[in-house]
């Protein structure tokens, strides 16, 4: 049956074999609220970081200058592309690894194909991009796990190490710190777009090169210059993500709309209201924002927008900006852009402005 469809259909889109896109198929901030606090609390002293800051990963200590850093990430076709896909979901995973300041070691892969469906031969090229991404990383992959399913699922556990003592988390920014993303937004815009034939495939380049970009050189040049908070932004959107860091940090924080670094045709599309649902729930769980008046509503949903393999959100010391932006430039990340500032006020509140 699977090379059956194969032949029939030599050019198969993905996407259309799935209901969602990318990180936008998480569930929303509320819904996953409602099941957490079920998880039991954690005594074990070693157990650095887990779900109760909401941090990119968990991360264990081994000894005084040695802690294992562990994630998981997985979705559904983001593209139509089989290689592409599976190098963006590896990046994407990757991704929580350095958002911890850590150094990536060895993944699993994770897969549900729906055998009857699609050849094999197509998950043969996700696996393929993925491995490249993983080679770049310098990431062994050493096993995994697969499902018969009824959407085409990819990802990886991915383990990685950190120094205890250097490890980055959402907690530690502080009032007066500046806020700095290192890659541009709207991958779940335009991906949506792909996915309703309102963009062809052509149009996705500038968002496929940063999906598959590892935030590597970002972490690297934020451990060399010292910042004071981090997290990486993906399927909850860039406010989502950064309240995190805020109500971790007890503190509060302001965006200016137009320091955003946006993809093309993201802000059109966004006007046009092509939104992915993710998105949408993202929108319905900001109860903690202030908008400016003279922010349009397709304005707000890029402040929100479900990001796949999304850049690194930094919160830096003032007197460390420069030497941050000059050391992210010359790591070539997709974004070196500063788009706020932290300030005192209510844990996790965030004003979004048109300008700073």
């Amino acid at each position: 049956m699977a090379n059956q469809v194969h032949e029939q259909n030599p050019r198969i889109r993905l996407t259309a074999f799935s209901h969602g896109a990318g990180c936008a198929c998480k569930l929303g901030p509320g819904e996953l609220s409602q099941v957490l606090h079920h998880l039991p609390g954690v005594v074990d002293p070693r157990v650095l970081v887990d779900a109760a800051t909401r941090d990119d990963a968990a991360v264990f200590r081994l000894s005084a200058d040695r802690a294992l850093v562990a994630t998981v990430d997985f979705f559904t076709p983001i593209v139509d592309d089989a290689a592409q896909w599976g190098a963006i979901a590896a990046a994407n995973a990757l991704s929580d690894v350095y958002a911890m300041g850590g150094t990536p070691l060895f993944a699993l892969n994770l897969v549900g194909w729906p055998r009857e469906k699609l050849p094999f031969d197509l998950l043969g090229d996700v696996i393929k991009g993925a491995s490249e991404v993983a080679e770049r990383a310098g990431c062994a992959i050493v096993g995994g796990h697969s499902i018969d399913s009824l959407e085409p699922l990819f990802g990886m556990v991915v383990m990685g190490e950190v120094h205890p003592d250097r490890m980055f988390t959402n907690a530690g920014a502080c009032a007066g710190d500046v806020l700095v993303l290192t890659k541009p937004l709207g991958t779940g815009i335009l991906t949506t777009a792909l996915k309703r034939d309102a963009m062809i495939e052509a149009g996705m380049g500038d968002a496929v090169r940063s999906m598959t970009a590892l935030n590597d050189g970002a972490a690297k040049a934020a451990l060399r210059v010292g910042v004071s908070a981090a997290t990486d932004v993906t399927g909850f959107g860039l406010l989502r993500h950064l309240g995190n860091m805020l109500a971790a940090s007890n503190v509060a924080a302001e965006v200016a709309f137009e320091a955003l670094p946006l993809l093309p045709h993201a802000l059109n599309l966004a006007a046009r209201g092509i939104v992915s649902g993710g998105t949408q729930r993202n929108l319905e769980a900001a109860k903690d924002l202030e908008w400016a008046d003279d922010l349009a509503l397709h304005e707000r949903v890029l402040c929100v927008d479900a990001q796949t393999s999304g850049g690194l959100l930094l919160a830096v010391p003032k007197e460390n900006e420069a030497a941050l932006l000059d050391a992210l430039r010359e790591a070539g990340t997709p974004a070196a852009a500063v788009i706020g500032r932290l300030v005192a006020g209510p844990a996790g509140h965030i004003r979004v402005t048109r300008r700073l």
